[in-house]
């Protein structure tokens, strides 16, 4: 599992206490951390905005993966990434020209990412996986932490590791919702790269290792 990328998500981290969520981040030695970005409009949640990443890269220098769950990505590229991001993810669902996307990001220096919910197949994403840096898969409905991971959606894990394997193409296959000890066997062993865990991490129910 030593190449595997453990990504803990602050959305379940303690908000009066960012500061020792982020340390006990690093005393974990995950070396990303996830940042979800939602909206209220494309999922049923406000949460953070570039203020906090930008607080949050004073105190580490972890990799931060900004997940935008936002309706007109683009137009924050820029704000995330003077904070501080690192990755910027945007969804597939409510964007149409997905490879400019992907070029302003690359053109910002930074790694691209796209992802999916679980209604959304794989396939979606044939003309766009050869310029994606990161591909995430959510298995929950985004929105909300600690939901259950949908069994179905970890096929979609084997689905891109055979196209990239086939392909030569070098995205990483991230995965993000109710990851736990329970769940993480399945997703490893259907070849995942970036493992998101939220709730579980901080409630010390992942064991990784």
């Amino acid at each position: 599992m030593n190449k595997r990328i453990l990504a803990p998500s602050i959305l379940s981290a303690d908000y009066l206490h960012f500061a020792d969520s982020i340390s006990l981040i690093e005393k974990s030695k995950a070396p990303w951390v996830h940042i979800d970005i939602m909206d209220g409009s494309f999922v049923p949640n406000f949460t953070f905005g570039p203020p906090l990443v930008k607080a949050l890269r004073k105190i580490t220098n972890l990799f931060f993966d900004v997940h935008l769950m936002v309706n007109n990505p683009q137009n924050h590229f820029e704000s995330f990434v003077q904070a501080g991001a690192d990755a910027l993810t945007f969804h597939y669902e409510n964007v149409i020209h997905h490879h400019r996307l992907i070029e302003q990001i690359h053109d910002m220096g930074k790694k691209a990412g796209i992802s999916i919910v679980p209604s959304t197949p794989v396939s979606v994403l044939q003309e766009i996986l050869p310029f994606a840096d990161i591909v995430l898969i959510m298995t929950v409905n985004p929105g909300f932490g600690g939901q259950k991971l949908i069994p179905q959606c970890v096929e979609k894990i084997k689905q891109l590791q055979q196209i990239r394997s086939e392909s030569g193409y070098n995205y990483k296959v991230s995965v993000d919702g109710g990851i736990n000890n329970q769940t993480l066997p399945l997703v490893l062993d259907a070849g995942v790269d970036i493992v998101v865990s939220g709730s579980a991490f901080f409630s010390g129910n992942l064991n990784w290792s």
